[in-house]
C-alpha cells in the first residue's frame, strides 16, 4: 500500500509541478484558468494516451486516433511560491494552497472560500489491491450531482455509486446501481455558498464513489473516489456557475454531435415487429403509415436486431430474408415516407456465427488473459466472442463489414447497441490498446465510444455530405461527441417514469443532452392507460423521444392503444413538433457550447436553495418551466417556483410570483408548464408531422418583456453537413424591457429561411400599446380578431390571453420592433 503523506521536494518544469511525496510523485498543472490538473502518479510514468479527452497540452498517443477532434492549447500561466510548511500555486482565479506535513492540497477562490481540500492521511493512496483512492472533504451544505447515468434521487449526498456498465434490463428506477455507462464526473455546489466546482476523473477503469455515506470519527466528512487501476488523474474544475462547469468539462471531452433535425422527432420502435416469423418490413412499413392516419408526428424506427436472427440466433452482419425481403428497397420505401431506420449492431459473435472463423482468421476478437485464444463469454444466445475496438486493425476491418451489410443498403442511421462489454468475467483479458496491451478490465468502458467513432466515419465516407445519426445504450466519458443515447431498458412503472428524470438531468450535467427514456417503458407490462399518456407528457420535452417496448404480457406499446386516451397521446406529440424551432435551436447551442438542452432547476436558479434537491420539474432551455404530473391519480399540481423569478402561466397566461409553491389544479390532458419573464420561445404555428420533409413556415415568438432576454434561433437544412460550410441561418434575436420594448434581430449565415411569416406574442397583463413599429414604420391596430388574421401584418392585443399579438411577413434582412407601452392620456389629447 502506498500513501502521500509528506512533501519531500518540489520541481518546476515549464508548465507545470511535481510533488515529490512519500508514497507518489503528484503532477499539478493549470490547464486553463479555470481547470487544474492533479495526478498522482504512483505507477511514475505518467503515460498520456486518452481516448476521452480532446483538449490538451501535451503529446498524446491517441493524437493520430483522435485526429482533428482534439485541440492543443497552451497551458494557462501560475507562480508559486514555498515556505518552510506551505507550498502556494496561484493562478489567475484559483491559489492552490500546499501543506507540506502532514500532505494535503486545498483550492481556494480569489475570495478565500475553500472550494476542495484533501483529507489528511486519506488524500491520495493505492491500496493493496492497487486500486487508487481519493478523498476529499464534504462541507456543510454540500450536494452532488451527475456521475453520468444514475439511478435514485437527484443530489447523491450520501449515496455510494460504482460505475461499471451493466446489460440491466428491467433495472430499478430507484435502487439500481451500476445502470450502462461509465462517465467518472459529478459536479458539487453548496447550499451556502452558491458556489459550484467540478470534478473529472480522467479513468476509464471500473470505480465507485462514496460521497459521505461511510463514516468515522477520526476523519472529517468526506467522499471517496476509488478505482480499480491507474492514477489518480483529477480535473478541478471551477464555476462558480453550474453551466460554466459544464461549459468547461465539455470543452475537455467535447461538445454533442450535431444531430439531423429528424433525431429530434417521434423514434417508433418495438422489438415486436422485427421478431415476426416473416415479412417484418411490411409491419413497419404500415406501422408507419397507421401513425400518419392517426395524425400522429414521426420520423424514424428503431430497428431491432431481429432482422439478423436467424433460429433464434442473432447474427450481426447477416440478414434474416423471410423477415425482410429486399432490405435495401426497405430502406428506401421508408425515406420514401420521411423515416430513418437506424439498424440495430452488436459487438459481440456467437460461436456458431457463420463469419466466425474468418473474423477469428482477421483477429479482432478480445484475448484472453493468457493471450493465446479469444476470450470466450456470454452473449445473447450462447458463448460468443467481442471486437477489440482499440486495435486499429479490428476497427478497419469492422468498417468494412459495416458498410458491406448495413451501410451499403442505404442506411445512414446505425443504433448501437449491447456494448457494456458487461460479460466477459475475467477483467484480464487481453486488448490491443494501440498495440501497447491493455486489459478489458481497463478499457471495456471505451469500446462503445470507440464502436460510434468508426461509425460515424463509415457513415460519412459511404453517404457522402449527409449527417450521420448514431444511437448507442452505453458510453463512456464524451459519448455526446458521437452519439444520441438513453436510459436502457425501463421498467414499466410510475417509478420509473418519475425517477428517469432525475437519470435525464443528471446525465445533461454531464453534458450528455441529446438523451431520453424509453416511453412508456420498454420491459414489463404495458403501461395502464394514465401512465402512458404522463409518461408521453413528460417524453415530449426530453431530447431524444422514443416509444420503445418488449412487454411481458404479449402487448406492444403504441400511441393509439387506448382508444379513450390516443387524444391525448396526440396532442402531445404535435405539440413537441410545434416546439421544433425551440428544440432545434437548443442542440445546435449544446453543440457549440455543450450546455443542455433540458436542465434541472438548479442549473437555472442556483441562487436559489429550495432548487438543490428537485429532480422533478425541469427548464427546457432558459426559458420554459416544466412540472409534469407524475403520481397517479393527481388532481392538484404543487410546483415550487424559484425565488427573484416572475413567471407565467403557459396556458392561461396567469402571472405568478416567485418564491412561493403554486398549486396546479390538472387533468389527464394538463402539462403544467411557465413561461420565465425575459422568455423569448420560438414555437411553429403550422403544424409539422415529419422533419425530414416538412418545414416551419409560419413562426411563432412567445416573449416576456418584463426583463430584457436574448436567444438565437437556428434554421439548416438539418440533414446535411452543409451547415459546416456557413449553410445556416442564426437569428439572434435581443428583446429591450421599458417603456417602449424594442426587438432586435440580426441575422448570420447564408441558408434561405423557409419561414414566411413571423408572430410575436408579446405578454404585458398591464395594458395594451399605444403603437407598434416595424423598422420605424408604423403596423396597423386591429380591434376585431378575425380582421387581424386575416390580414397580412398589423397588431391586435388579446384580452384574454393579456397579450400583444403582432405579425408580419418575415423580412429578409434584419429587422427591428418596436413596442411602445407609455402612458397615453386620451382624454387630454
Amino acid at each position: 500500500m502506498k500513501t502521500c503523506n509528506q512533501v519531500i521536494n518540489l520541481l518546476q518544469h515549464d508548465s507545470f509541478y511535481t510533488l515529490i511525496t512519500d508514497g507518489a510523485p503528484i503532477r499539478i498543472l493549470f490547464l486553463t484558468d479555470d481547470i487544474i490538473r492533479i495526478r498522482a502518479g504512483f505507477h511514475r510514468n505518467f503515460e498520456e494516451a486518452s481516448y476521452s479527452l480532446v483538449m490538451t497540452a501535451w503529446e498524446d498517443m491517441m493524437d493520430p486516433f483522435l485526429g482533428e477532434r482534439r485541440k492543443k492549447i497552451t497551458p494557462a500561466q501560475s507562480s508559486v511560491q514555498e515556505t518552510a510548511t506551505q507550498i502556494l500555486i496561484q493562478g489567475s482565479k484559483l491559489l492552490i494552497e500546499i501543506d507540506k506535513e502532514p500532505f494535503r492540497i486545498c483550492i481556494k477562490d480569489l475570495f478565500g472560500n475553500y472550494l476542495h481540500a484533501d483529507i489528511v492521511d486519506l488524500g491520495y493512496l493505492e491500496d493493496s489491491n492497487h486500486r487508487c483512492i481519493h478523498t476529499s472533504e464534504i462541507f456543510d451544505g454540500d450536494c452532488f450531482y451527475g456521475f453520468g447515468e444514475k439511478s435514485g434521487t437527484f443530489n447523491k449526498h450520501k449515496k455510494y455509486m460504482s460505475m461499471s456498465p451493466k446489460d440491466a434490463m428491467g433495472y430499478d428506477p430507484v435502487e439500481t446501481d451500476s445502470l450502462y455507462k461509465h462517465i467518472p464526473f459529478y459536479i458539487k455546489c453548496n447550499k451556502h455558498t452558491k458556489i459550484a466546482s467540478g470534478y473529472f476523473y480522467h479513468t476509464t477503469y471500473e470505480c465507485d464513489f462514496d460521497m459521505g455515506r461511510e463514516h468515522s470519527n477520526y476523519w472529517k466528512k468526506h467522499s471517496r473516489f476509488r478505482a480499480d487501476g491507474g492514477d489518480i488523474d483529477l480535473f478541478f474544475i471551477y464555476g462558480p456557475s453550474i453551466s460554466d462547469i459544464t461549459r468547461r468539462y465539455t470543452d475537455l471531452t467535447g461538445k454533442s454531435c450535431m444531430l439531423p433535425r429528424y433525431a429530434l422527432g417521434y423514434l417508433g420502435s418495438s422489438m415486436y415487429y422485427s421478431e415476426l416469423d416473416s415479412d417484418c418490413d411490411d409491419a413497419i412499413l404500415e406501422f408507419i403509415d397507421t401513425t400518419k392516419e392517426e395524425e400522429i408526428p414521426v420520423d424514424g424506427f428503431q430497428l431491432s436486431s431481429g432482422y439478423c436472427a436467424i433460429e433464434g440466433k442473432r447474427y450481426v452482419f447477416t440478414w434474416n430474408y423471410d423477415r425482410f425481403k429486399n432490405p435495401k428497397e426497405f430502406f428506401a420505401l421508408m425515406e420514401q415516407k420521411g423515416i430513418t431506420t437506424s439498424p440495430n449492431v452488436k459487438p459481440g459473435f456467437l460461436l456458431t456465427h457463420p463469419y466466425l472463423e474468418q473474423l477469428k482468421q482477421e483477429g479482432i476478437f478480445v484475448k484472453d488473459s493468457q493471450g493465446q485464444k479469444e476470450c470466450i463469454g456470454t452473449w445473447w444466445g450462447g458463448k460468443g466472442l467481442f471486437a477489440d475496438f482499440t486495435s486499429k486493425h479490428t476497427r478497419q476491418v469492422w468498417k468494412k463489414y459495416l458498410k458491406e451489410h448495413v451501410l451499403d443498403f442505404g442506411v445512414t442511421s446505425v443504433w448501437n447497441d449491447n456494448c457494456e462489454y458487461d460479460s466477459i468475467v475475467d477483467k484480464d483479458a487481453i486488448c490491443d490498446y494501440e498495440e501497447m496491451g491493455g486489459t478489458i478490465g481497463q478499457l471495456k468502458s471505451v469500446m462503445s465510444n470507440i464502436m460510434c467513432h468508426i461509425t460515424e466515419e463509415a457513415i460519412l465516407e459511404t453517404s457522402k455530405n449527409i449527417r450521420p445519426f448514431i444511437v448507442c445504450r452505453s458510453g463512456h466519458a464524451g459519448i455526446q461527441r458521437y452519439a444520441q443515447t438513453w436510459a436502457g431498458d425501463n421498467y414499466t412503472s410510475w417509478d420509473s417514469l418519475k425517477y428517469n428524470i432525475s437519470t435525464i438531468l443528471g446525465m445533461s450535467l454531464c453534458g450528455v443532452t441529446n438523451y431520453g427514456c424509453d416511453i412508456g417503458g420498454f420491459y414489463g407490462p404495458a403501461p395502464e392507460p394514465e401512465l402512458f399518456v404522463r409518461w408521453v407528457q413528460n417524453g415530449i420535452f426530453q431530447p431524444r423521444f422514443s416509444i420503445h417496448s418488449t412487454n411481458i404480457d404479449n402487448t406492444v406499446t403504441e400511441a393509439w392503444m387506448y382508444s379513450d386516451c390516443k387524444k391525448y397521446i396526440k396532442e402531445a406529440i404535435q405539440f413537441r413538433y410545434r416546439l421544433i424551432p425551440y428544440l432545434y435551436s437548443l442542440m445546435v447551442r449544446a453543440h457549440e457550447t455543450g450546455l443542455p438542452i433540458i436542465q434541472p432547476m438548479i442549473a437555472a436558479f442556483q441562487d436559489d436553495e429550495n432548487c438543490y434537491e428537485n429532480g422533478i420539474d425541469f427548464m427546457v432551455g432558459d426559458h420554459l418551466l416544466i412540472a409534469n404530473v407524475v403520481e397517479k391519480g393527481q388532481s392538484i399540481r404543487e410546483v415550487y417556483l424559484p425565488k427573484g423569478e416572475t413567471f407565467y402561466d403557459y396556458h392561461s397566461r396567469k402571472q405568478l410570483t416567485g418564491g412561493q409553491t403554486v398549486q396546479i389544479p390538472v387533468t389527464l390532458a394538463d402539462i403544467p408548464m411557465f413561461i420565465k419573464a425575459g422568455a423569448i420561445i420560438p414555437i411553429a404555428d403550422n403544424q409539422m408531422y415529419n422533419l425530414h420533409q416538412d418545414h416551419v413556415t409560419d413562426l411563432h415568438f412567445i416573449m416576456c418583456p418584463d426583463k430584457d432576454g436574448e436567444f438565437t434561433l437556428y434554421e439548416d437544412d438539418g440533414i446535411t453537413m452543409d451547415y459546416a460550410n456557413g449553410a445556416f441561418l442564426k437569428e439572434h434575436i435581443q428583446m429591450k424591457a421599458g417603456e417602449k420594448v424594442s426587438v432586435c434581430v440580426k441575422r448570420e449565415g447564408s441558408y434561405t429561411t423557409k419561414i414566411k411569416t413571423v408572430l410575436l406574442d408579446m405578454i404585458h397583463t398591464e395594458k395594451s400599446p399605444y403603437w407598434v413599429q416595424l423598422n420605424e414604420e408604423p403596423l396597423k391596430h386591429f380591434l376585431h380578431r378575425s380582421k387581424f388574421e386575416a390580414a397580412k401584418s398589423g397588431w391586435y392585443y388579446s384580452q384574454s390571453l393579456r397579450s400583444v399579438l403582432i405579425k408580419f411577413e418575415n423580412p429578409k434582412e434584419d429587422y427591428h420592433v418596436t413596442v411602445s407601452f407609455e402612458q397615453f392620456d386620451i382624454l387630454g389629447m
